[in-house]
């Protein structure tokens, strides 16, 4: 949650040309557009799902949004400005004017944080800032989308939210239509927000760029507990980390509508509601619990008519499960189907022998004949299906199942390029001695790897580079970040060692002890970890001589370290006889994106990086 608070001098200043094409398409003269949730009665000053947007060309992708014409009322709608030629959303770090306040020319209405740095977004006007539309903290809004509404009269601010009254047409996107039954339901359909008291649904919040879903891992409050501005309300997991989410209004917690380890929750989705006065918590709780309740009694009202034609639906039947149908008798017709268009599947056969409620299609004459020589292979069968229960779910974290994903599209996607090349250790951990008894500074192998290699794309700047999809070409990266893989009991991170090139070694060790201990305790920042030019994966402490690794998107690079091995070299001595030698060989294999690396790229990078290994001490200049 916590955010870079950086600052361009120059992009802050120019923020006036940079958002004035964006306030002028968000003006309105006689029309006001307000975003909101579900619910009419919910505040969407402090709501994080008020992400939306309304346009009349655009009404197929936004939901969940609210337009309304005042006459009396003379306002303007802030857009989500860019503030940087690459912008296409922003994050809100912090509004520095809050709900009512004066504002003039030149004010610094909020800070945002966009894809470079966190920046100022100055009013262009003066007025007063009637109502927020996005609140702090959200993530990924996108450039054009209402923020906020001010007003020209102070006496208007009050007449702008008491608009937002009336039901609002509930739409939902086409792709929560579909339901999952391992996910945990949540009870904030079921509400009927006319029948609640004044309150505020909390939404899953977005903890980081990449994060479309999150897992509840524990709830700091409980139901009926009081809840002032900062406190932590529960502990969300997301794709990369375990963070902390902080309440911004004060009240009670009157409803936890996703439990402790709810799984997948999606960002935007209702996870608790909270109350000003405690007198109403007990209203909340009757109101969600009658209306679960009526949903949960609803299907049985279901016919068994009705029952038996959805599993008589039946278009198609697997080659696996027409076996099994014709080694245990069954009748089809009286299967359910969960495959795409009817599809009898395998797995449903399997369920419906499993649940022992089967009824055998009648047998003709010669299955009769044949059915003590099918009997030892039912069995058989079953003794397999037997063994097939002999095993253990695995629960993946949700940083696993990202890492999945990113690395399927890596290899998919990214045409790898592999370098390999074995380079002499000796001298590197001849410095490392020396460090450790002059000096009594203690590094690892892999803090020198790093400043090797940061040394290296120093010295050949187009292997600092990555490809950019959109434009097609390639973009070389201002900053040399290395990206350091850390094995947690959640998953691999990469938090990153910035600038590693301008750092002494001894800096670098202090720095990756400190952000590798972060990440095995699930605390790192984003900015920590998000980010990077060029990866480093080292398996030296492992019996690993050397490996392939997966490139890292958007990086173009990374490169595999396996393990130290003596071995015999030849040497030519000072007196020009050559002699057998022991050394110590290093493999390292570089994995490449061939859009960016050539083979003269590479076999520059190698190069840089085979001549630093060799005179390690000039690094110390």
């Amino acid at each position: 949650m916590a955010l870079s608070r950086l600052r361009h001098p120059l992009l802050s200043r120019s923020l006036r040309i940079l958002s004035s094409s964006t306030r002028s398409l968000s003006r309105t003269c006689n029309s006001t557009i307000f975003s909101a949730g579900a619910h009419a009665n919910i505040r969407p000053t402090s709501c994080s799902g008020i992400t939306r947007i309304y346009d009349r060309s655009l009404k197929s992708k936004w939901t969940d949004v609210k337009c309304f014409s005042s006459s009396d009322i003379s306002h303007e709608v802030l857009g989500m400005p860019a503030l940087s030629p690459t912008m296409t959303q922003g994050n809100i770090a912090k509004w520095r004017k809050k709900e009512g306040e004066k504002i003039e020319v030149g004010d610094i209405l909020c800070e945002i944080e966009t894809d470079k740095a966190t920046l100022e977004f100055e009013s262009l006007e003066e007025g007063f800032l009637a109502k927020i539309l996005v609140p702090e903290g959200s993530k990924d809004v996108p450039v054009g989308q209402p923020i906020a509404i001010t007003v020209e009269d102070e006496k208007d601010i009050q007449n702008v939210p008491a608009s937002v009254g009336g039901g609002i047409e509930e739409t939902k996107p086409a792709q929560q239509d579909v339901t999952d039954e391992g996910k945990p339901e949540s009870t904030s359909t079921m509400i009927n927000a006319s029948e609640l008291p004044p309150h505020l649904l909390v939404e899953m919040p977005a903890l980081s760029p990449t994060m479309n879903q999150g897992n509840i891992v524990k709830w700091r409050k409980q139901e009926g507990d009081k809840i002032e501005v900062g406190d932590i309300l529960c502990d969300i997991e997301t794709d990369k980390a375990t963070l902390e989410f902080e309440t911004l209004e004060e009240g009670y917690l009157a409803k936890i509508l996703a439990l402790e380890g709810s799984k997948e929750v999606a960002v935007g989705h209702p996870i608790a509601i909270t109350v000003e006065d405690a007198s109403d918590i007990e209203a909340i709780k009757n109101s969600v619990s009658s209306s679960s309740t009526k949903q949960q009694k609803a299907p049985q009202h279901d016919t068994k008519s009705e029952v038996k034609a959805q599993k008589n639906k039946i278009t198609r039947i697997s080659p696996a499960a027409k076996l099994l149908i014709a080694e245990y008798g069954l009748d089809a017709s009286t299967l359910n189907a969960t495959g795409h268009y009817g599809t009898l599947l395998k797995g449903d056969v399997l369920s419906e022998i499993k649940s022992g409620k089967l009824s055998p299609k009648a047998a003709s004459s010669k299955e009769k004949v044949t059915s003590s020589q099918s009997h030892q292979q039912v069995a058989a069968s079953k003794s397999d299906l037997e063994q097939s229960d002999a095993y253990e779910d695995f629960p993946n974290s949700q940083i696993r199942k990202v890492i999945a994903k990113r690395l399927l599209e890596s290899k998919q996607n990214t045409p790898h390029l592999y370098l390999s090349s074995d380079v002499i250790l000796d001298p590197l951990l001849s410095l490392r001695k020396d460090l450790k008894e002059q000096y009594d500074v203690k590094v690892s192998v892999n803090d020198i790897i790093i400043k090797v290699v940061a040394t290296a794309l120093k010295n050949v700047p187009e292997a600092n580079a990555y490809w950019n999809v959109e434009k097609g070409e390639i973009i070389l990266n201002d900053s040399i970040d290395i990206s350091i893989a850390v094995a947690t009991d959640k998953g691999l991170m990469t938090p990153i060692i910035k600038n590693a090139d301008q750092k002494t070694i001894s800096a670098i060790s202090s720095e990756v002890k400190e952000l590798a201990a972060k990440a095995r305790d699930g605390k790192l920042k984003p900015q920590e970890f998000q980010g990077g030019t060029f990866s480093i994966s080292n398996l030296g402490m492992f019996p690993v001589d050397k490996f392939c690794a997966i490139i890292n998107p958007p990086q173009a690079c990374i490169l595999a370290v396996g393990r130290g091995n003596k071995v015999v070299e030849p040497v030519i001595g000072d007196d020009g006889v050559e002699k057998p030698s022991i050394a110590t060989k290093l493999s390292l294999t570089l994995s490449a994106d061939h859009r960016v690396f050539e083979g003269k790229v590479g076999g520059a990078f190698l190069s840089a990086l085979q001549s630093n290994f060799s005179d390690i001490r000039r690094l110390l200049l």
